[in-house]
């Protein structure tokens, strides 16, 4: 009885090995197909990938080279700082290396998918669906990148820059995807999002202008004043290092003002971005010395209006003699109680 059993089961198992080794043999060609182009998919995607990483590092690296070597020449002044170029420099690049890996590999996997024939239509659908959700859950952080992205793109401002940007102002430090740095007049550092930032004013690009009021007596000469007004900006105009700070002529824009004990005349040049308040402050210094060498005396604070009122007579306040004053006058006498009636026994 053993014997029948035990040759039906090696008959089974040979059977199932066969089969086995059949259909292995019967698809072994399709393996090695779908394992071949799946490797080639892989190594075509990981080689394009790195080339172009690598051609995006070297153009930003090129860029921050000529960046290094333009810094410290007279083009170099003209032009934003090296800080500042490499930082839009890394960021855009950062951006782009992303984008190409994500775009590489996302392909590559979608092809590999498709060389297995599993079907996409669901895996996209589902990829769609979490995609908005995700989307509508970290909306903040996705307008807060795209923002980043463009204004790092438009250089709408930069490492160095003096910006007021609504919700804060100072210097920028630090541009990120998401969070711009500034620090403040009093030296705290401000840590605003990007998506926050509705207006930006820069004043760093373009040029400043430096505004100087001169408050003198209104009997000065006018003609004596620009003359001494105009001998100070050439000075000023030819001395270091103001004459590369300033862009511009110094000039004497008129009469600002006229009050009761003063007038103001207003002096202006136009200056490098964020060199204003230095050449407002040395024109201001040379344009005291020279007004006081040429006898011409400055005023300032407010116009002193008199309030004062004329003084008060003492007699005034003195009352006008009265009768009643006198105890034996009548009318004095007439105010006196009537004294009781007398009665006689």
């Amino acid at each position: 009885m053993s014997e029948p059993r035990t040759a039906a089961t090696l008959d089974q198992a040979q059977t199932t090995a066969n089969n086995a080794a059949g259909w292995v043999e019967q698809n072994w060609s399709t393996w090695l197909s779908v394992g071949l182009r799946i490797i080639l998919i892989l190594v075509i995607a990981m080689v394009l990938r790195t080339v172009i990483r690598r051609s995006l590092t070297k153009l930003i690296d090129r860029m921050n080279r000529h960046a290094t070597a333009v810094e410290g020449t007279a083009l170099g002044g003209l032009l934003v700082n090296a800080e500042r170029r490499r930082q839009r420099s890394e960021a855009i690049g950062s951006v782009l290396r992303s984008v190409a890996s994500f775009v590489i590999l996302g392909t590559a996997a979608l092809m590999m998918l498709s060389t297995l024939q599993i079907n996409l239509a669901p895996l996209l659908a589902s990829a769609g669906v979490a995609g908005v959700a995700i989307g509508f859950g970290a909306r903040n952080l996705v307008t807060d990148f795209l923002s980043g992205v463009f204004m790092i793109m438009e250089d709408q401002y930069g490492v160095g820059d003096s910006i007021d940007a609504g919700v804060a102002s100072g210097e920028v430090i630090e541009v990120g995807l998401r969070v711009t740095k500034l620090r403040g007049d009093n030296g705290e550092i401000w840590y605003v999002r990007n998506g926050e930032i509705k207006r930006i004013g820069n004043l760093s690009q373009g040029w400043a202008t430096a505004a100087v009021d001169v408050q003198v007596k209104p009997t000065e000469d006018l003609d004596r004043l620009r003359e001494v007004i105009g001998q100070v900006a050439e000075e000023l105009a030819k001395a270091e290092p103001w004459n590369e700070r300033l862009w511009g002529p110094v000039e004497v824009l008129g009469l600002d003002s006229v009050l009761l004990d003063s007038m103001i005349i207003r002096v202006s040049a136009k200056t490098m971005p964020g060199k204003a308040l230095g050449v407002e402050r040395e024109l201001r210094w040379r344009l005291k010395r020279a007004l006081d060498d040429a006898g011409i005396r400055v005023v300032g604070g407010p116009v002193q209006v008199d309030t004062e009122e004329p003084p008060v007579d003492s007699a005034a306040a003195m009352a006008a003699p009265s009768a009643l004053a006198n105890p034996t006058s009548p009318q004095s006498l007439a105010t006196n109680p009537i004294p009781p009636p007398t009665i006689s026994k």
